[in-house]
């Protein structure tokens, strides 16, 4: 059972609102009237009746207390059928004709190429027989998942446009450092800004001279080391003197800029590797076979925003049936 659900066990709590009601009923007093001595002698009884304003507020607190177990049991409903995701950058052509079994899913277009890590987020949104069809460029998980649907991964790669990266130079031979980034274009798109900036990627400095106290970036290609007092106990790594340092991440290699092909694509392997990181590869086409004893996933939290919106108005309806009730 999922961990969530254990907040369903807390629905006997819906009683309270009977008993309290059961309890606080108005009580009547019964006063003797002075003709009353010439009756015929008997037991007075009370009869008491509901209002409606009574039954109204004793359904709102009940609903109350639903929607708020509700809303901690994370409740979610299978209500998806079979469905199509289509990973970003998919080819609409692609996604007609793989999905040629799949005429009448409900197609979802999936917010990046992570569709293991989507699905496992959201299964609990399917109905139990729903198939499931990931159409397109989807990433390879690092451990195979378990799921509880079987899914069918019609996964093919799609070219990227080349990613976009932003360096700032500050340098005396400013030509030599371009032909260097000229090498990456390709694969990469490297801008040469005038200043640093927010999207500033890289900050090479090659001078003498200490770079201003408040410049700073994610990683720094420093020329020369004795412009930075902080590379002196740094460690090395692929042969690159590396420290973090309050500018950003200080990389320093003697020599530098490379003066060869062979040195430039070993810089640009580096930043990739050691800084960007491994780019995901395509998962193959295959088919994850359903897995009954899987875990479920959490909740997409598709209802929360029901459930907290009926809170707010059985909240506000509840306060004025009692406001009416005291008139």
């Amino acid at each position: 059972m999922n961990q969530m659900s254990l907040w369903w066990w807390a629905l006997p709590v819906v009683l309270l609102p009977i008993l309290w009601h059961r309890q606080k009923r108005a009580q009547t007093k019964t006063v003797p009237l002075a003709s009353a001595r010439f009756l015929p002698v008997a037991e007075p009884k009370q009869q008491r009746v509901w209002r409606w304003h009574d039954v109204i507020l004793l359904l709102l607190r009940c609903l109350l207390l639903v929607a708020l177990i509700a809303l901690l049991a994370d409740l979610v409903l299978a209500w998806r059928g079979d469905t199509i995701l289509i990973v970003p950058g998919t080819p609409a052509a692609v996604v007609e004709r793989e999905a040629a079994a799949f005429k009448e899913a409900q197609r979802i277009a999936l917010p990046d190429r992570d569709a293991v890590a989507w699905l496992h987020a959201h299964e609990r949104e399917f109905e139990p027989h729903a198939r499931l069809l990931v159409v397109g460029d989807a990433v390879m998980p690092a451990v195979l998942p378990r799921l509880r649907h079987a899914v069918l991964l019609r996964t093919s790669t799609i070219q990227a446009p080349p990613a976009e990266r932003h360096v700032a130079l500050f340098s005396e031979r400013p030509d030599a450092w371009r032909r260097l980034f000229a090498a990456a274009e390709g694969s990469w798109h490297i801008v040469v800004d005038a200043a640093p900036g927010s999207r500033t990627d890289v900050i090479v400095w090659d001078r003498a001279a200490a770079p201003p106290a408040g410049l700073r970036a994610p990683l720094w290609w420093v020329a020369n080391a004795d412009a930075f007092p902080e590379l002196a106990r740094a460690a090395t790594i692929d042969g690159i003197r590396w420290t973090d340092s309050p500018r950003g991440r200080l990389w320093h290699v003697d020599g530098w800029p490379p003066r060869d092909p062979d040195g430039a694509r070993a810089l640009f392997a580096a930043w990739q590797r050691l800084h960007l990181g491994a780019q995901p590869y395509t998962a193959p086409p295959q088919v994850l076979a359903a897995d009954a004893a899987a875990p479920a996933g959490p909740a997409a939290g598709a209802l929360r925003h029901g459930l907290s919106l009926a809170l707010v108005v059985l909240f506000a309806l509840e306060r004025i049936a009692t406001h009416v009730r005291r008139r």
